[in-house]
């Protein structure tokens, strides 16, 4: 049986608990051994290197080094790593190291919450399949991203809040390699309802069953 590590914690408005719930419920429902915990410390764990898969849902909050330390290992020797959101690319703002294995940072979203539009740029990848590009209302992140990132969606800022970023298109949905470890990742999801967007929940539920080894 495959097992899932799910670490939560950080700041409470992105509902990171119940984000877990959530995460929880899809990879039981997959066939995982699933473990959560809501403390950094579990990652300092040497177990973790016989896991299938690693969801941080922890937003602005510190890791220890033994902690990244033995995180980055473990994913660079094949252990996957997926997450959304501010719980996996705003997680450990200091940690450059793990900026490095997750392909991005946020560094801005401009309006806050509002209506935009996702792109589907790699169609034909097993996660995106069958999603076409579809409207959202979240949070629009502005990321600081990884040029070796495969893409599989994007969004295009209007400049309505920022003018001087009008027309950029940012990455919103990627995958990548980080030594032998998979790991995937989608800036949608602010808030656990919205999991209830059928195009959001299939694009994690999918991305995190790609990143698992």
């Amino acid at each position: 049986m495959r097992e899932a590590l799910i670490v939560w914690g950080g700041w409470k408005g992105h509902e990171p608990e119940e984000g877990a719930r959530i995460v929880e419920g899809i990879l039981q429902a997959e066939g995982f051994k699933v473990y959560v915990e809501n403390t950094t410390e579990a990652f300092a764990d040497p177990a973790i290197a016989d896991m299938s898969l690693i969801v941080p849902i922890c937003t602005m909050i510190k890791i220890e080094k033994e902690e990244l330390d033995n995180l980055t290992k473990a994913v660079r020797n094949g252990v996957g790593l997926a997450g959304y959101h501010g719980g996996m690319c705003d997680s450990f703002r200091e940690a450059v190291d793990y900026h490095f294995m997750c392909g991005g940072q946020w560094v801005a979203h401009p309006g806050s919450i509002i209506d935009y539009r996702v792109n589907v740029t790699k169609a034909d990848d097993p996660v995106m399949d069958g999603i076409k590009d579809f409207a959202y209302r979240s949070e629009q992140y502005y990321m600081h991203v990884d040029p070796s990132n495969e893409v599989l969606a994007t969004t295009t800022f209007s400049g309505d809040h920022a003018p001087w970023i009008k027309g950029v298109v940012m990455p919103v949905v990627w995958k990548r390699h980080h030594g032998q470890g998979r790991v995937f990742y989608s800036s949608l999801g602010h808030v656990s309802s919205e999991f209830q967007v059928p195009e959001m929940e299939k694009i994690i539920h999918r991305g995190m069953l790609w990143a698992a080894r």
